[in-house]
Parts: structure tokens; sequence; C-alpha cells
């Protein structure tokens, strides 16, 4: 650890935290201590995985007068030093050392059998509600997550072949996996490359690619395409009844929902930007419409939904001084900022700054957001006016090519009232979706998702949960019954690891661990978010320097710092608005009409 300011104040919590966990602290001294578990992680779990895919020595810097004002298609030119950086195509960082983030080979690849790990540890035997939450909830980490990462699709030739174990009831005697794609231009290196933008630019509305950008835009006025208060039908018939969006993977009512809303919210932000600037273009409109939206969205999920699913008064406090800062507004205009006191002054409209790795989303990070237990397997669809229940629907009807019909069978208002008051599922082991236990994906392809979240993590080289931990400086768990408070889940897991902690796998753990008070996610998972949340900001040049009134416009900054989810559910659909009547988060349980 470089900074001796740092690593006094780790090593003073590290003290407190063998006596008192960070979150029964009092408020205080758990931000603190939250500020202390940041600064050591910004300076010991950032890796680049190559310094010229990353934007390093090979991309040359670029004059700062060179840099446009606005977020490019692929997003390059974020960082005027690293003008590739954070571009649709660059790899993954990591958060481990790369020593340690080797992918797995056989045999341990398959050690033990990740089908086995599936059924029986992540299986749902009854569904567990997340009684805090909504389904929207659900919904919007996915659609956040396509706006951060992917791998692309994967091989269609190179097989992971998974044994079936015995009296399997998935048929046949193995189960094939298609492997993930590495780094085409150097196919021995064990990196990915990332196919979005690692920005948190709304790249899963607009694209990551200009041309694929342009076939969504109308073309005037800078608005995206919405007919008949719908996006167009995919025009490729293999994607027949799926959304044309920027990026529509694994596609379900959920999503459909928020890119919908967020589409329309694009539009509505063009027609108020256009009541302003009637000279400006299509494009300008559209590319200031764009940072809008984006940082709306990033706003939504600092201040709303993150606080939503981590339910603890520290972590409120401590996303809300991500974003504002901890001052009240009034100091922060009379005082100079010191960009050093983010929990003052907010990393937002703050320096950018990438610490010790060029920026990048890491695979860690997306290791940690496999949170398909969310998702339920049954839907009750009800009316938004009355409450009534119409009918229920099983995760299958509502997903790929049939999600447009569901649309059709419903309606917006009546989808996200029904999603505004049933519950996702709790964030723990033995509530995987059933349906995702045997998906048919749009390719054709019959898939167990609980397998493969086991198994891309091995594939990858994501260290194992002991490992994880051990390189998070949290200490190595010993004991099975250490690992879970709950007996029969400590004996089923040391049943299928045969009696091995070490070899328990990530997402075992992280399912696995109690998690804090309040939390709808492990501490384990927690630390890689601490790090990361903030991350996302500060490395983005258009949360910290270009946050400003020039680039986004007054009237720009002022729809950002003004409007919540609530705000952009009422004003796309108000005939909502009896049941978000009372709401302080859209992402919490709404009020039930009868």
């Amino acid at each position: 650890m470089k900074n001796p300011l740092v690593k006094a104040n780790s090593f003073f919590f590290e003290q407190v935290n063998r006596v008192v966990p960070w979150h029964e602290l009092p408020r205080p001294l758990a931000l603190l201590n939250l500020r202390a578990f940041r600064e050591e992680l910004r300076e010991m779990n950032l890796y680049g995985t190559d310094a010229e895919e990353n934007g390093g020595n090979g991309s040359p810097a670029v004059a700062v007068e060179e840099i446009p004002k606005h977020r490019t298609y692929d997003g390059a030119m974020n960082d005027p030093a690293h003008p590739d950086m954070g571009r649709a195509g660059v790899r993954f960082g990591r958060n481990h050392p790369l020593g340690v983030t080797v992918p797995e080979k056989p045999p341990w690849l398959m050690t033990p059998n990740p089908r086995t790990v599936s059924t029986q540890l992540l299986n749902r035997e009854e569904f567990i509600p997340a009684a805090s939450l909504n389904v929207l909830a659900a919904a919007w980490i996915q659609f956040e997550n396509h706006d951060w990462f992917s791998h692309g699709d994967p091989s269609p030739t190179d097989m992971i072949d998974v044994p079936l174990p015995k009296g399997d009831k998935w048929g046949g005697r193995k189960m094939e996996v298609r492997a993930t794609v590495g780094d085409p231009d150097d196919p021995g290196a064990p990196t990915y490359v990332n196919t979005v933008t690692h920005w948190w630019d709304g790249s899963q509305i607009y694209g990551s690619a200009e041309d694929k950008c342009r076939r969504l835009r109308t073309g005037e006025d800078g608005k995206m395409i919405v007919e008949n208060d719908r996006l167009p039908n995919e025009s490729d018939p293999k994607l027949d009844g799926i959304d044309a969006t920027g990026f529509s993977d694994n596609y379900w009512l959920g999503l459909s929902l928020l890119h919908t809303l967020f589409a329309k919210e694009h539009n509505a932000i063009c027609d108020y930007l256009k009541g302003h600037y009637p000279r400006w273009d299509d494009e300008r409109l559209f590319l200031t419409a764009r940072l809008v939206n984006s940082a709306l969205m990033a706003k939504i999920h600092t201040v709303e939904w993150t606080p939503g699913i981590l339910a603890t008064p520290a972590l409120k406090a401590g996303m809300n001084a991500n974003w504002y800062g901890g001052l009240p507004q009034w100091a922060q205009k009379i005082l100079p900022r010191v960009d050093a006191l983010e929990g003052a002054f907010g990393v937002v409209g703050g320096e950018q700054e990438h610490h010790s790795a060029p920026f990048s989303i890491t695979e860690e990070f997306a290791a940690v957001y496999r949170l398909h237990p969310l998702i339920p397997d049954e839907y009750e669809m009800r009316s938004h006016k009355t409450g009534a229940l119409i009918k229920t629907e099983e995760f299958n009807d509502i997903q790929g090519r049939v999600t447009r019909e569901a649309v059709d069978r419903y309606g917006w208002s009546d989808l996200f009232y029904s999603f505004g008051v049933s519950h996702p599922g709790a964030v723990t082991l033995h509530n995987h979706p059933r349906a995702l236990q045997n998906l048919t994906r749009v390719n054709g392809d019959r898939v167990d998702i609980g397998t493969i979240d086991i198994l891309r993590d091995r594939e990858r080289g994501v260290p194992r949960y002991n490992d994880f931990r051990d390189k998070l400086r949290r200490g190595r768990v010993k004991k099975f019954e250490d690992l879970t408070e709950n007996k029969r889940w400590a004996k089923e897991i040391r049943e299928v690891y045969e009696g091995d902690i070490d070899a328990v796998d990530l997402q075992v753990g992280l399912l696995a661990e109690k998690p804090p008070k309040g939390f709808g996610f492990s501490d384990t998972a927690f630390r890689i978010f601490i790090l990361m949340a903030s991350r996302r900001l500060k490395s983005d040049r258009f949360f910290t320097n270009d946050y400003t009134p020039d680039v986004y416009t007054p009237q720009g900054i002022a729809w950002v710092e003004g409007n919540s989810m609530v705000d952009v559910l009422i004003r796309h659909h108000p005939e909502l608005a009896p049941a978000l009547e009372g709401c302080e988060n859209a992402f919490a349980p709404w009020r039930k009409l009868s």
C-alpha cells in the first residue's frame, strides 16, 4: 500500500473489525470504515489485463481540445490520456492479481460437476421472496448489466462437455456448453473482450457502435424510434418478437418494460431541449439527450436501486454522498472543492481519476452480479385500476420471442403495476429460478443457467470463494459451518465438495453467506461493489470534469438532478400515480390497489 494515510486508516479499521463488523458500527464510523475499504481496494484490487488494449502505452494521448463534448458511439475518447480506454472491444480488467486469475482446466474444471452444484445447491425448492423489493428491481439490474458488460456470443464450435450425473433428468450422457470466446488478438492469453462499452453510457439502449445506433433513431429531432408507444420489432426474422434496441440478449418482459421506458425518456428529453434550443440539429439533440438520459439512469441506480437492495442507513448515506456529497448544497457552493474529500463533495462533478489501473469493467464485477435468484418463475398479472388478478404467467411465456406478445396481452400499465407490487427472489442458495435451469434460448440452445453460472467463473479464471475472499483480505473460511448458519446447507455443501472447503465455488459461497442486516446480497460481493460503484463514476469524465452545464446544458443538469424513477414512471404512465402515491423508492413494493 503506497499511501501511508490509507495504510493507517485501513490498519485501524482492521483492528476494529476483529471485534465489530463494519455494518454494526454507528453510522459515522461505518461510513469511515467503508471509506477505508474503498481506498484500500483502489490501491490493491485494480489490475489491467493489457496496457495497450486498455488504452495504455499503445493508445497515444490526444490533445484535450480534440476530445468531443459528448459520448462517442463506441465509448472511445473519454480520457485524452487514454483515448481507447473503455471502448467496446477492449478487454475486461481484474480485481485480483493476474497470477491467480488463471482459467481452470480439466479435471479441476469439472470438480465438482457444475451440473451437480446446480441441481443440489442452487435449485429452487420453493420461492423465497425478497420482501423489501419489487420485480422491477430484478429487471433493473439486468437492464444495467447489459449497459456495462457482455462477453459476446459464445463459440459456435468450441464446446465444454459437462458429464451428466447418474440419474440426471436432463437426458443423454452430457450437457454441451458453448465456451467463452477469448481475445481474438491474443488467443493464448487468459483474457476476454467486453463487446459493449465499459462506460455507464446507456449502451443497452443506444448500442455500442454508430451504425447500430443510427438504425434505432428516427433521424429527426434527436429521437429514438418509438412506434405506437412501442419500440419496433427486430427486423431479423430469427429475433422476431424481440424489441429492436441497443442490446437485446436474454430478452424478456422486464427488459422490454425498461428499454421502452427509457427510450421514451430520451425522446422527452429531446423535446425539452428543443424547446430551449430550437436551432439545434438532430445530431446535437441526440448526443445531448443521451448524456442526460445516461446520467439520470446512473443517478437512479446510485441513489435509488442500490439503497433499495442494500437497505441500511449507512449505505443510503454513502450512496447519496457518492452522487451529491455529504455536505449541504449551500456549503458546497461557498466552500472550495477538495477532490480528495469525496464523502463531503461527492464523486460526481469532481476530477476524473483511475487510481491504480486504467478503467475497465472487471471479470470479478461481472461474477458478483450473477443475481439470477432475483427472477421469479411465476408472475401475477394484475389490473392497475383495481389490483384484480388477471392471470398468472410462467417465465417462459414472457421471454424471448414471445416477449412482445406478452406486452400485447396486458399493456404497459398493467405490466408495470404487476411488477411493482410483486416480489423478486432473495439472493440465496436454493432459490435459482427453475425456468432458467431448463431454458431454450432464441438460437435454439437448451441450457441450464445454474450450471453455466458455475462453469463461467471457473472457465474465466475467477477465483473460487476462499481465494476470492483471501485476495480481498476478508480471511479464509475454514469450516463449512462458518460459511453458512444453515446447518442443512453446510452439510449439503460439504457433501457436494467432498469436504474440501477451498473447492467451494464463488457463487455457492456468495449465496450461502449470511448478508449484513438489510442487505440483498453478501458482504463479500459487496467489497467488489464498494470499489466499482464509485469507480464507474470517478473514471468517467462525463460524471466528473465534464458534468457541467457547459456540456450537459443547464437544462440537462436540472433534468438529471430533478428527476427520480418515480418521476420517469409517472411522466410516461400517469395512470400509475395512485399505486406510486407515497412511494419514496420505485424499486420497493408499490401501494396495492383493491
